[in-house]
């Protein structure tokens, strides 16, 4: 376990910051550097304190993150705009916040003295619509050019490179993860599981766009930190991309829905609406180089995961109430 570093987190707030945030603190000092415009810590019960402090800012602002990143030894950035909803109606702010953000954050953390990482958040969408058993090397595909989905895809592949550009060229000891449809406990923002737990917990109906048939292989959040945790802590990563799923977790999204209200014991039905415009029909990762490089393995089943959210989210209904 990593301890005994100062660490900044973009994006701290949210759903997995806010969790990376819970595992690095005590051990480290830990910074969040967030807008606040998703907020997941109250729901983690995370705060600050003696070994957490919160700085409200901006990424697109470089003067605040010039003054946030100095002091620090660990970058992990994961402050962005996501979700297929956000990105398609703020496709502008996505490309500013992703692209511009990301260059201050690493053009910063390239003047830090001792810098010991920079992990950067990249996303499994630069695989495009269909990508089975997909490596790093192989070729991103982010989908015709003015279709607002891919705008996401291609800020995050140009944040890669500007990632890997740093380090080729000036040392950085960056790298990058690629996460693959994570979910779990807290999340906040969009996301399949979130929206289908929700409303099973409640026994409205869930939502399906098409027929079901698109194939995903979810990642629970848990496994999503280990990934990050696995970069920080081990040399090979540096100057890498990796990819962070469970090739094992993989199901359709119509027995997806079915398996949440089994899970759930509710009285949710689906209900079919149009299929989105822009659609991904097959998403599998190789997680071949994440295991021999960093020693990752995904741990949580989809059965299991799910249980966990489910039971979190009665929880936070019966509290709200």
């Amino acid at each position: 376990m990593i301890q005994g570093h100062r660490i900044l987190i973009t994006g701290g707030a949210g759903f997995i910051g806010s969790l990376l945030t819970e595992r690095l603190t005590g051990a480290n000092e830990v910074t969040i550097f967030d807008n606040l415009s998703r907020d997941s810590r109250a729901l983690r019960g995370v705060g600050s304190g003696e070994s957490v402090r919160v700085i409200l800012g901006d990424v697109v602002d470089p003067e605040s993150v010039n003054a946030v990143v100095e002091g620090h030894d660990v970058v992990i950035h994961c402050a962005a705009i996501a979700g297929i909803d956000t990105v398609g109606r703020e496709p502008v702010t996505t490309m500013k916040v992703n692209v511009i953000g990301s260059f201050n954050v690493l053009a910063a953390a390239s003047r830090l003295d001792n810098v010991h990482r920079v992990v950067c958040f990249s996303t499994s969408e630069i695989f495009g619509p269909n990508a089975m058993n997909s490596s790093e090397t192989d070729f991103a595909v982010v989908g015709p050019a003015g279709e607002p989905r891919w705008t996401y895809a291609a800020s995050k592949l140009t944040e890669e490179h500007i990632a890997l550009a740093y380090h080729h060229q000036m040392g950085l000891p960056a790298t990058v993860v690629r996460p693959f449809n994570v979910y779990g406990p807290a999340q906040v923002g969009e996301g399949a599981i979130r929206n289908f737990v929700e409303r099973a917990v409640r026994d409205e109906p869930l939502i399906v766009n098409g027929d079901g048939s698109h194939v995903r292989a979810w990642t629970y959040v848990d496994d999503m930190v280990d990934g990050v945790l696995d970069a920080l802590e081990r040399d090979e990563a540096v100057g890498e991309s990796f990819n962070i799923g469970n090739s094992t977790a993989v199901t359709t999204t119509i027995e997806l829905a079915r398996l949440i209200i089994d899970l759930a014991q509710s009285r949710s039905e689906i209900r079919f609406m149009p299929e989105l415009e822009a659609e991904v029909y097959l998403r599998v990762p190789s997680t071949e180089k994440a295991s021999r490089l960093l020693g990752f393995t995904a741990s949580v089943g989809l059965e299991e995961g799910v249980a966990k959210t489910i039971e979190w989210a009665r929880s936070a209904e019966r509290t709200a109430s």
